[in-house]
């Protein structure tokens, strides 16, 4: 690959904070298979096992199955995904910290722009932003009835979360928000104020650079006293 997208290189000139899920996988993985290069590997997995989750989930053997993994990258995957499962259990302090949407999409990008289907997720935050955790709320075409409003907050009040994200991925790769996903957005803001729980943003995934959008940036679906915190 060239190298302004290798991803190590990426990593040393821009922080690993701006790198794709992607890109961090392929620098554990380090080599692709005969099927594509590292990223095209990583990026596969990703699709193959609906996301980050998904490869955590799966079994050494499942990992195996996959051209360019052979039982080392398993390995190393496998530890990879246990230091991160040791990192969240760490104290609210030392979890990640959400300052701008970019940091939002960057916890995401490289896993839901691969999704083929619509999924909503619900970034539960602290008062600091630091990340408690996701919810996977609803997988399909996002509208206000399909969507139920209580449960994009039901895990943020068993939690105690005080603020909230919304995100959710659009397959075509446009992440141009819709009416729709205004729509749903105000309605969540609304239901947050009653809550007490601020929605801090709707950021929508897409590809390509930036590759997302932020509602909040664009005052879509908050009011100006939302747009100014």
């Amino acid at each position: 690959m060239p190298e302004a997208v290798r991803p190590r290189e990426r990593l040393l000139h821009a922080g690993a904070e701006h790198l794709s899920s992607a890109e961090l996988l392929a620098i554990i993985l380090r080599t692709g298979g005969r099927r594509g290069n590292v990223l095209d590997l990583a990026n596969r997995l990703l699709a193959d096992f609906e996301g980050l989750a998904g490869i955590k989930a799966a079994s050494m053997a499942e990992l195996r199955r996959h051209d360019g993994v052979g039982e080392v990258k398993a390995i190393e995957l496998k530890a990879a995904f246990e230091l991160g499962r040791r990192l969240a259990s760490l104290n609210p302090g030392e979890r990640p910290q959400v300052h701008s949407p970019r940091d939002i999409a960057n916890l995401v990008k490289g896993e839901m722009s691969m999704l083929e289907q619509e999924h909503l997720r619900v970034l539960l935050l602290n008062t600091k932003n630091h990340v408690l955790g996701t919810h996977d709320v609803y997988h399909g075409s996002l509208n206000t009835v399909g969507v139920r409003i209580g449960e994009l907050f039901r895990e943020a009040i068993r939690r105690n979360s005080n603020a909230l994200a919304l995100i959710h991925n659009h397959p075509s790769g446009d992440p141009s928000p819709s009416p729709e996903d205004i729509a749903l957005t105000r309605e969540a803001v609304a239901a947050g104020a009653l809550l007490d729980i601020e929605v801090l943003d709707h950021v929508i995934i897409g590809t390509g650079e930036p590759g997302y959008v932020s509602l909040k940036e664009r005052g879509l679906g908050f009011d100006r006293d939302a747009r100014r915190r």
